[in-house]
């Protein structure tokens, strides 16, 4: 008798800069991946097509030894679970309100799960990374803006209206930046990438990082990466940036940790990459503002599956063809 054929899922994880688009065994091995870079101003077809195009290539490649699952796609916003409709994407405009699931399952002729892209990330830190050995974790994702999944007893926890784990919209500031979701002082306005260019714009109007100001002159604008390397490098303004980021990541985490008492909290996107810049500051104010978390068994942890976080979790969600209990 011949063994059984492997299934294969495809994961894609579609933000407003990059897309990355990967075949995942359901053991969880990347077989192929590609990463590309999203124009939204190009209008919502342009990136569809190119979506189903990475999709059709990489099945292509992998389906005469396996067989699709099918497709799972993390992506940033409101979703409307049952119908999957995408209500509301900042980082996506000209989205608002349109059926992305069957669009993409009419062009690629599979089954198609939509997710918020940050629950995806939790969702495959809990099947391939930090969290194996847990049943809840909370994760927050550190990119342009500030993304967050809760999983709660093995499940993607939605809330009633589909949209819980807003996590970068917890108020951490007064009289702070106003946030695109309308409010003032959210994590996402004081911890995001975006918020530390906006500071490091700050710092450059004010003179006070020349060590800045000289890198910059070769690019003519501030990345968050900039400052991340100016920082380790020792510029001690661009260092204060950072440890502000981790303050205020602290003041959200104790706040979740006091409310909700999970045994774990990860910190991922591209920005944790400056975790060695940020977390001391960050633990530091946990420690300050969370009794729970000074019995000292919580933890709180940079993913170890990083960009992979979202397109397994994806990837995941296609071979259940439904949120169920891991």
């Amino acid at each position: 008798m011949s063994a059984a054929i492997e299934r294969f899922a495809i994961g894609v994880d579609l933000g407003g800069t990059n897309l990355r688009v990967a075949a995942v065994s359901e053991s969880g091995t990347v077989l192929e991946r590609v990463a590309l870079s999203t124009h939204p101003q190009q209008g919502r077809n342009a990136v569809i097509q190119e979506l189903c195009q990475a999709v059709r290539d990489l099945s292509g490649k992998i389906s005469g030894e396996r067989i699709l699952a099918g497709i799972g796609i993390g992506i940033p916003g409101i979703i409307y679970m049952e119908s999957g409709l995408l209500r509301k994407s900042p980082n996506l405009p000209g989205w608002e309100n349109f059926p992305v699931r069957s669009e993409i399952e009419a062009r690629v002729g599979s089954t198609v799960i939509l997710e918020n892209d940050a629950n995806a990330a939790a969702l495959g830190e809990k099947w391939l990374g930090l969290g194996r050995d847990v049943s809840d974790l909370c994760m927050l994702t550190l990119g342009t803006g500030v993304g967050g999944g809760l999983v709660l007893d093995g499940k993607i926890w939605h809330g009633f209206l589909g949209m819980a784990g807003e996590l970068g919209h917890i108020v951490v500031a007064e009289n702070s930046a106003s946030c695109p979701c309308g409010g003032q002082g959210c994590l996402e306005t004081e911890s995001s990438a975006s918020a530390v260019v906006r500071k490091a714009e700050e710092l450059l109007a004010a003179g006070k990082s020349p060590a800045l100001e000289k890198v910059m002159e070769a690019t003519g604008k501030v990345t968050s990466k900039m400052v991340y390397d100016v920082s380790a490098a020792g510029d001690e303004a661009c260092q204060e940036i950072l440890r502000s980021v981790g303050r205020y990541l602290g003041i959200a985490l104790a706040g979740l940790i006091n409310a909700l008492n999970l045994p774990l909290y990860v910190i991922g996107g591209g920005a944790a990459e400056a975790w060695n810049l940020f977390a001391p500051a960050m633990i530091e104010e946990v420690g300050r503002r969370s009794y729970i978390f000074r019995e000292g068994k919580t933890r709180i942890e940079q993913s170890i599956l990083k960009g992979d976080a979202g397109i397994c979790g994806a990837a995941y969600l296609a071979f259940q063809g439904s949120v169920k209990r891991l």
